[in-house]
């Protein structure tokens, strides 16, 4: 196809991972709106209790404030079931409120996700360059380093989005609290729960860039074609999510446990105790082995069709970048050869050519390959 995607600004990836994570959040709030309210119905958040929201791309625990809901996953209706819950909800309460929550998500989910696609192409791209013989370990590393940068600069800010939730204060008083924090137990406090992030995310990370990588390069042998096409993009984005999901599932459980407990002590003023892995022995001690693949099902189901939405979201918008930049003029080739699964057959024109030889002179006839991005 020519020049690769990747031969583009950090600006304009910047854009692309941007509007992946926007597209991204439009279509999987509805169904984690619903499944929220339906989790509600069964049993009702008490006061001081806590659950975790997550939009596809990012978690937010969410604290009931006086025995009473936040309005958009308050349970005022009967549902029976996933479709029942999506028609009654559009109803009653209009098709917006499958949006609920979304603006302070985009909040944290955008520069997060801004962060972590912009690091990871600039660190993979760095890696390969050095990494001359072991190039397909360079999604590896490059993927697990970007998401602890992402993590460690979102942590401060999810810390203060929790405490704003959980309470009604104004900034002056929240600024109060974040100092009173620093000064008991020092800048760390900001970074609360950042272990038990990482211990997720990081593995997580290192094995779908890897998987993703690999996919797409089988995939576009496959296909013929020397640049992932948009389907090849979604495919290799739902398969190596979907991998990632299960390996990381029991790190998951015990990373949703230790927020809920940390967003609980935090609503009583209690200081928090144990560890992520004392947490993962209560957990195989309670429920065995078994409860730390507890919601297997729920996770692949959301965590496939975001990853595969995000990273050809994210593709698409690197070819589109690409196709105006390349040699400072737009070259809609490029973008075309990203949303057709095959890549169409080179030109080939031929002309005669004159050649001296000791018979005289000579018409041979040579063929030229022209490429559609020339």
């Amino acid at each position: 196809m020519g020049r690769p995607h990747g031969g583009i600004s950090p600006i304009q990836q910047m854009v692309a991972s941007c509007s992946g994570a926007i597209i991204t959040s439009i279509f999987v709030t509805p169904l984690d709106v619903v499944k929220i309210r339906l989790q509600a119905q069964k049993t009702p958040f008490p006061k001081g209790k806590c659950f975790v929201y997550c939009n596809g791309l990012m978690d937010h625990i969410c604290v009931c404030v006086n025995g009473n809901s936040r309005a958009w996953y308050k349970a005022s209706n009967h549902f029976n079931g996933t479709v029942d819950a999506f028609i009654k909800i559009i109803r009653q309460e209009g098709i917006k409120s499958l949006w609920s929550g979304l603006p302070p998500t985009l909040v944290m989910a955008v520069p997060a996700t801004v962060i972590y696609f912009t690091c990871y192409d600039q660190l993979c791209t760095a890696l390969k360059a050095r990494m001359t013989d072991h190039t397909q370990e360079a999604p590896l590393l490059a993927g697990g380093i970007a998401r602890v940068g992402s993590a460690t600069v979102i942590s401060p800010l999810e810390l203060i989005r929790t405490k704003l939730q959980s309470q009604k204060q104004s900034y002056r008083e929240l600024t109060d609290c974040i100092r009173s924090a620093v000064e008991a137990e020092g800048w760390l406090s900001l970074w609360r729960g950042l272990g038990p992030t990482l211990l997720r995310d990081v593995p997580f990370s290192a094995m779908y860039w890897y998987n993703y990588e690999r996919a797409k390069s089988f995939l576009c042998q496959h296909y013929n074609t020397s640049e992932p096409t948009i389907r090849i993009s979604f495919l290799s984005g739902a398969l190596s999510g979907s991998i990632a999901a299960i390996v990381t599932l029991p790190f998951d459980v015990v990373k949703t446990r230790r927020q809920v407990e940390l967003g609980e002590l935090q609503a009583k003023n209690l200081s928090c105790q144990g560890s992520t892995f004392k947490c993962m022995s209560r957990i195989v001690a309670e429920q065995g082995f078994s409860g730390l693949f507890v919601g297997f099902l729920p996770r692949l189901i959301k965590v496939a069709p975001a990853c595969a939405i995000m990273i050809s979201t994210y593709e698409f918008g690197k070819a589109f970048f690409a196709s105006t930049t390349w040699r400072g003029r737009y070259n809609p080739a490029v973008l075309d050869s990203f949303l057709c699964t095959t890549q169409t057959p080179p030109q080939t024109t031929t002309f005669r050519r004159k050649v001296h030889s000791p018979k005289g002179l000579l018409e041979t006839p040579v063929q030229f390959h022209i490429n559609a991005i020339i």
